[in-house]
C-alpha cells in the first residue's frame, strides 16, 4: 500500500511541477503580450500623427500649388475682365497674400526675377495703404525678410537653378560678393549640422523601439508641373500693374506701338520724368513689355503658355538655423516659366507653425496613460532614455523626432508583477492543498493501517476472551455433568468460577455491543435522579468476588454528593472497566489495595480509581483512551482485554459533559479520574 501511496504522490507532484512551469511560460508569455500590444498602441499613434500631419501637409501644399503665380505680387489683373472694358481701364485687384508675411506653413511669399530682383506681395506697403503701426512692423519684417533672401537663398540659388534659368544678378547682388561666399559656407555647415543631427539620432535610436515615418507631402517628385493657358494681355498688364505708377503703364502701351523707332527716346523721358530711385524699376518694365511686344508679334497669339513647376526644398544656412530644428532655414522654391520668361517663387517653411500642428496631432491622437515630447532643442538633439516609442517623422530636407512616453512608465511592469505574484500566490496554495491532500492521504493510510491492524488485535484479543472463559465453563459444566466432584467445597468453587467467568463474558459482550452503538451513534441514555455512590457501591459488591480471586482487595471511599442526574448503565460500565484494568495491569504489585473515591466540586462529580502497579507513561495517558489501543504487542501481552474498556469509559463521561483523566498516584501507581457534569 505504501508502494502505491509512493507512486501516486510522485505522479501528483511531477504534474504539479510540470503545470507549474506551464502556468510561468504562460506569465512570461502574457508579459510580453502585454507589452507588444502597448508598443504596437503607440506605434499605431505614431502612423495615425504621420497620416495627419501627412493630411495638412497634402492640403496645404495643394493650395500652394494651385496658387496663381500673380498672387506673389501686390497688384494683380484678373483672368475675367472683358475686352472692351480691358481697353478703357485695366481692373487692379490686391493680392490675397498682401498684409501678412504668415500663411499657413507659409512664411514671407517672394517672386525672383531673372535679373535677381525680389518682389513680394507686401512691396510698398505704407506707400500704398497708409503708415499705420502695422504697416510700419510689416514693412520692416519684408526689408529683413528680403535681407535674408538676398544674403542666404540667392546664392545657393545660382547653384541649383536649372540650367534655363540664368541668373543675372544686380550691381547690388553682385557687389556682394563676400556675403555671398559666406552664405555658402553657411549652407554647407547647415547641410553639416543637419547630417550630424541624423547621425545623432541614428546613435541615440539604437536598441529603441521606434520607426521612421516618411512624409512625402512635401516632396517635389510628388508634384505635378502644371501648364495653364493665360490671355496674353493678362500678362502683360500684371508685369506692367508692378511698376509702380499707372502711368508707367500707360506709357510703356504707347511704347510697344513703335518700339524700334522710339525706344531710347522713351527712356530719356522716363528717366527725365521719374526720380533716381525710379529708373531700375522702369527700366525692367520697359525691358519686359519689350520682349513681351516682340513676342507677340512673332507668334501673332493671344494666349501665353504658363508652366508653374512643383516646389522643391532648399535648406540654407544663416538667419536664424542654429535654433531650426532642421539645422539650417528651409525654403520651398518653384519655377515659373511663361514663353522665355523665367522666375522663381516660394516661401520659407513656417517651422513654428509645422511643430505646433505636429503637437495639436499628437494630442489630439494620443491614448489614456501617454504623454510626448519633441527632443529637438537649440544645443541639438536630446534623447530621453524614457521614450516608449521614438517616430522620426521624415522630411526631404530634415528630420522630426517625436518622442511618445508613458505617463507612468511602471503601470506595465506592475501589471506584470501584480500578474507573477497572483500565479504564485495561486501556485502556492495549490502546492499547499496537494501537500496537505498528499499528507492527509498518508496520514489516512498509516491512520487505516493502524486501525486495521488493531481491528486484528482486537478480533484477536476477543476470540482469546471469549475462549478463555467458555474453555472454563465448557471444563467445569462437563465435570459437573459426569458427577467428577465429590467434594461440597470443590463444588462450591467451579460453581462460582464458573458465574465469575460467565460475568466476565457478560462485561466483554456488553463492551462490545456498547462499542457498536456508540459509533453507529444509536447509544441511547437514561438520566435519572439518584445516589452515584448506591450505584458505586453495589458495583464494587460485584466486583469483589472477582477481584479476591486474583488476589485484590477494593475498599471505598464514598464522599457526600447528594442527589444528581446521571445514567446507571453509565456509571456502572465506568466503574466495572476502571475496576478491571486496576486488576490487569496490578497484577504485579506489592500493593494490592484498589481504592474507589467520590467527591464533587462546584462543577463535577469525580470518580477515581486507584491502584498501585506500573503506572501510565505521560506519553501514552492520552492514547489509552482511544479504541482498540493496548500497550504492547497482542503476540507478547500477557494481560488479558479487547482495548474497549478505557475507550468506553471516556465516552460515557462525555455523554454525562465531563472529562477523564490519569494522575500519578503517591508513591506508585495511577489515580484514574472520570469527571460527570453535576447535574
Amino acid at each position: 500500500m505504501y508502494r502505491r501511496l509512493i507512486i501516486l504522490s510522485v505522479i501528483i507532484l511531477s504534474a504539479l511541477c510540470g503545470l507549474s512551469v506551464l502556468g510561468y511560460h504562460a506569465v512570461e508569455k502574457w508579459a510580453e503580450g502585454l507589452q507588444g500590444a502597448r508598443l504596437g498602441e503607440f506605434a499605431e499613434v505614431a502612423e495615425q500623427i504621420r497620416q495627419d500631419v501627412n493630411r495638412k501637409l497634402d492640403e496645404f501644399i495643394l493650395t500652394e500649388q494651385d496658387r496663381p503665380y500673380t498672387d506673389y505680387q501686390y497688384y494683380y489683373v484678373p483672368e475675367n475682365v472683358a475686352p472692351g472694358r480691358r481697353a478703357q481701364q485695366v481692373a487692379f485687384l490686391r493680392s490675397p497674400l498682401a498684409g501678412r508675411l504668415d500663411n499657413s506653413f507659409a512664411w514671407g511669399n517672394f517672386q525672383i526675377e531673372s535679373n535677381g530682383t525680389i518682389i513680394t506681395p507686401n512691396d510698398d506697403i505704407v506707400q500704398r495703404e497708409g503708415a499705420t503701426g502695422e504697416n510700419k512692423i510689416l514693412l520692416l519684417q519684408v526689408q529683413f525678410n528680403r535681407k535674408n533672401i538676398e544674403t542666404n537663398l540667392l546664392p545657393v540659388l545660382n547653384g541649383v537653378t536649372p540650367a534655363s534659368f540664368k541668373m543675372a544678378f544686380s550691381k547690388e547682388v553682385s557687389s556682394s560678393t563676400k556675403t555671398a561666399l559666406e552664405t555658402l559656407k553657411q549652407a554647407k555647415l547647415a547641410k553639416g549640422n543637419v547630417q550630424k543631427s541624423k547621425d545623432a539620432k541614428v546613435e541615440g535610436l539604437k536598441g529603441r523601439q521606434g520607426k521612421d515615418l516618411p512624409i512625402e507631402s512635401l516632396r517635389a517628385q510628388q508634384q505635378k508641373t502644371q501648364i495653364i493657358q493665360q490671355q496674353r494681355q493678362t500678362f502683360i498688364d500684371n508685369v506692367a500693374a508692378n511698376t509702380g505708377l499707372q502711368q508707367r503703364v500707360e506709357d510703356s502701351r504707347r511704347r510697344q506701338r513703335n518700339v524700334q523707332t522710339d525706344l531710347e527716346q522713351s527712356e530719356e523721358a522716363s528717366q527725365s520724368a521719374l526720380s533716381q530711385p525710379q529708373i531700375a524699376q522702369i527700366e525692367q518694365a520697359l525691358d519686359t513689355n519689350v520682349e513681351l511686344q516682340l513676342s507677340r508679334q512673332e507668334e501673332q497669339s493671344d494666349t501665353v503658355q504658363v508652366r508653374v513647376g512643383g516646389f522643391e526644398p532648399i535648406v540654407t544656412g544663416g538667419g536664424n538655423a542654429e535654433e531650426s530644428i532642421f539645422g539650417g532655414q528651409v525654403f520651398l522654391v518653384r519655377n515659373v516659366q511663361i514663353e522665355d520668361t523665367h522666375f522663381l517663387q516660394g516661401f520659407q517653411l513656417n517651422e513654428k507653425k509645422l511643430i505646433q500642428e505636429v503637437k495639436e496631432s499628437t494630442r489630439r491622437l494620443m491614448r489614456d496613460g501617454m504623454s510626448f515630447e519633441l527632443p529637438q532643442t537649440k544645443n541639438g538633439w536630446a534623447e530621453n532614455k524614457n521614450a516608449a516609442y521614438t517616430a522620426v517623422l521624415v522630411f526631404d530636407f530634415g528630420e522630426l523626432v517625436l518622442n511618445l512616453m508613458e505617463i507612468d512608465p511602471a503601470w506595465i511592469a506592475e501589471q506584470i508583477s501584480q500578474l507573477r505574484h497572483w500565479y504564485f500566490g495561486i501556485i502556492s496554495i495549490v502546492l499547499l492543498a496537494v501537500t496537505l491532500a498528499l499528507a492527509s492521504l498518508w496520514l489516512s493510510a498509516r491512520t487505516q493501517l493502524k486501525l486495521a491492524q488493531k481491528k486484528d488485535d482486537f478480533i484477536s484479543a476477543v476470540s482469546h476472551e471469549l475462549r478463555t472463559p467458555l474453555t472454563s465453563i465448557r471444563m467445569y459444566s462437563e465435570m459437573l455433568e459426569k458427577n467428577w466432584v465429590k467434594s461440597e467445597d470443590k463444588l462450591a468453587e467451579y460453581y462460582g468460577s464458573m458465574r465469575a467467568e460467565s460475568e466476565r463474558l457478560s462485561r466483554l459482550i456488553e463492551n462490545v455491543l456498547d462499542f457498536s452503538r456508540i459509533q453507529k451513534g444509536r447509544k441511547k441514555y437514561t438520566f435519572s435522579l439518584g445516589d452515584i455512590n448506591e450505584c458505586i457501591a453495589d458495583v464494587v459488591e460485584m466486583m469483589k468476588p472477582y477481584a479476591e480471586q486474583n488476589g485484590f482487595s477494593i475498599k471505598t471511599e464514598l464522599g457526600q454528593l447528594g442527589q444528581t442526574a446521571f445514567d446507571p448503565d453509565a456509571v456502572t460500565q465506568i466503574v466495572v472497566n476502571l475496576v478491571d484494568n486496576a486488576i490487569k495491569y496490578a497484577r504485579n504489585a506489592q500493593d494490592k489495595i484498589i481504592t474507589v473515591r467520590t467527591r464533587s466540586d462546584d462543577r463535577f462529580i469525580l470518580i477515581e480509581v486507584e491502584d498501585h502497579g506500573p503506572g501510565v507513561p505521560h506519553r501514552l495517558r492520552y492514547k489509552v483512551f482511544e479504541e482498540f489501543f493496548r500497550s504492547g504487542s497482542e503476540a507478547t501481552r500477557e494481560t488479558t482485554g479487547t482495548g474497549l474498556g478505557l475507550a468506553l469509559v471516556k465516552k460515557f463521561a462525555q455523554a454525562h459533559d465531563g472529562f477523564v483523566e490519569i494522575i500519578t498516584a503517591r508513591p506508585i501507581g495511577a489515580i484514574f479520574r472520570v469527571a460527570l457534569a453535576a447535574r
